[in-house]
């Protein structure tokens, strides 16, 4: 069943999803809204020619930390690579360069103009975090999600170099005090690394625990 929200700030049960996690339509991206999506499992994936749609999937494709695989290639790049990595320190300019990376089969972005307001309201307010990856000065990689308690909702990264997109993600998962990865979405990239399908049910349990 699929919902029209209103100006009211609040949700369905996220159990009432389409199959394919398509829960509700409209509303906005105030951050009380967003924050409170992310609360319950929600979030909001769309582009500039449609309304705003939140998803919560029935099954949830994430990370633990401790699961990470890293391959005897990647190790040597982690051992001897020349970057530097940074938390929090250029929030905008990596949702920016997230929003402009091509993808493939993929003619625009969903990190519309609009969505990238909202998540730095959001990173302002203290729950949307960055990692980035730089050489010399430049920006050349990173990511950025929503944290929850000790699960962390990736919503995207970048790369402008070989390797430096896991590199944010193998930090992510060896330097944050964190339980969880939410990856949202299936990837063959993030399956190699160690990501799986884990169930609603067990989503919620971490997403509720506090440590």
């Amino acid at each position: 069943m699929i919902f029209w929200l209103t100006e009211e700030i609040i949700f369905p049960n996220p159990e009432l999803a389409e199959e394919d996690g398509l829960l509700a339509i409209e509303g906005d991206l105030s951050p009380k809204r967003l924050l409170l999506a992310y609360q319950n499992g929600i979030f909001p994936w769309f582009e500039d020619d449609t309304p705003i749609l939140w998803y919560s999937p029935h099954q949830r494709f994430v990370l633990f930390p401790s699961e990470v695989k890293i391959s005897k290639s990647m190790r040597q790049v982690l051992k001897n690579h020349p970057f530097k990595i940074t938390y929090n320190q250029a929030f905008e300019k990596v949702i920016l360069a997230c929003a402009e990376a091509k993808r493939l089969e993929q003619d625009g972005t969903w990190i519309t103009q609009e969505m990238q307001e909202a998540y730095i309201k959001l990173h302002q307010a203290g729950y949307a975090h960055s990692i980035e990856v730089w050489e010399n000065e430049e920006l050349v990689g990173g990511l950025y999600g929503v944290l929850v308690n000790k699960v962390f909702c990736g919503e995207s990264m970048f790369a402008k170099k070989s390797n430096v997109s896991k590199i944010a993600l193998i930090w992510l998962c060896q330097n944050a005090n964190i339980n969880l990865i939410d990856c949202q979405i299936h990837s063959d990239h993030l399956e190699k690394m160690g990501a799986r399908m884990i169930e609603r049910k067990e989503f919620m349990e971490y997403l509720n625990r506090e440590n």
